[in-house]
């Protein structure tokens, strides 16, 4: 583990240059005295590190050294060649410089890591976009991005789904994120505001303004992405629906009903009655995204709670049947 440690520490001083003591004591989550000994052991191993006194100082390596990765493990070996996700690198216009980074990557690793990172590319293949679905090809997304990149403002003609369906905005772009196939990107309008999600396929048009923004401080695109799902979930669910399921409409609706659901549905359900049917409740969002999702187990599902979504299956059932009288 200390050895771990001190591969960090050299990686972290390599890609920043200077860190303090307590930087690097919260980075590797650690104590200051941990560090000071870390630095020790590394100086005595040949490593150049320096400290700098005064405000601005800190420990820092000599200018020009490098370390090649030696000191990766097997595990961490397979999970960089994991992370690559090319069709997106592709989009963005990075597929050339990803192979180059790879290669190089790849020529600095000894050799024994270097075949058990070839052993992934060639057994694991990572495929973003969801079932049923085609990955976005947003025509505007070289642009978008080269905003994001540049830190640039953009002006944008954007499709919305309320009226008017097509607007004008200056956007300062923050960042973006792939989501199940799909992109999106994080902006600010020019004229303030907090940021917002804009989906990059409904970019119809995109006019650089060559302006530059200044990045708000304590913006963090993880962390806002995390917050938008979050709420997202929140404001989906509207209710509650309590239903009963037979023991093949139960074992189908993990397959076609979401996590939440099925999860709920296995956290309420009651003992089977004498035919098996069990007795749950889950979260339902409108009662015409419910309808629609108890239809997809047919018969094998009966809504009992509440009588608006039972008394809509009803009427849906008597229009099939009639259709297929």
């Amino acid at each position: 583990m200390r050895a771990s440690r001190l591969v960090s520490a050299l990686m972290l001083l390599q890609s920043r240059r200077t860190m303090t003591a307590r930087e690097l004591a919260d980075e590797l989550e650690v104590s200051v005295r941990t560090v000071y000994r870390d630095m020790e052991s590394l100086q005595h191993s040949g490593v150049p590190i320096y400290a700098d006194t005064g405000r601005s100082g800190g420990y820092r390596l000599v200018e020009g050294y490098r370390t090649r990765l030696t000191g990766l493990t097997h595990d961490e070996a397979q999970a960089l060649f994991l992370t690559g996700l090319p069709q997106a690198a592709d989009q963005l216009g990075l597929g050339t410089v990803l192979a180059s980074a790879e290669r190089k990557l790849q020529a600095a690793l000894p050799a024994e890591l270097r075949h058990r990172a070839e052993e992934v590319r060639e057994r694991f293949h990572l495929d973003a976009p969801g079932w049923y679905a085609d990955r976005d090809e947003p025509p505007c997304l070289a642009e978008v991005a080269a905003a994001v990149w540049q830190q640039r403002r953009i002006t944008v003609i954007y499709r919305r789904w309320k009226e008017p369906s097509v607007v004008r905005r200056t956007l300062e772009p923050l960042g973006m994120v792939l989501k199940a196939g799909r992109w999106y990107v994080v902006a600010r309008s020019a004229d303030g505001g907090p940021p917002r999600t804009y989906r990059v396929n409904q970019v119809l048009g995109v006019e650089g303004t060559g302006d530059p923004f200044d990045r708000p401080a304590d913006f963090e695109l993880a962390g806002y992405w995390r917050g938008q799902l979050e709420g997202f979930q929140e404001r989906l669910i509207q209710g509650t629906a309590t239903v009963r399921l037979s023991p093949a409409g139960l074992d189908r609706s993990r397959d076609v009903w979401g996590d939440a659901v099925s999860t709920s549905v296995t956290a309420t359900a009651s003992e089977p009655d004498r035919d098996g049917w069990i007795t749950a409740s889950l979260p339902i969002e409108s009662l015409t995204h419910a309808e629609t999702e108890m239809l997809k187990l047919g018969a094998q599902v009966e809504v009992l709670e509440p009588p608006e979504l039972r008394e809509r299956l009803r009427r849906t059932a008597a229009d099939l049947a009639a259709v297929y009288r």
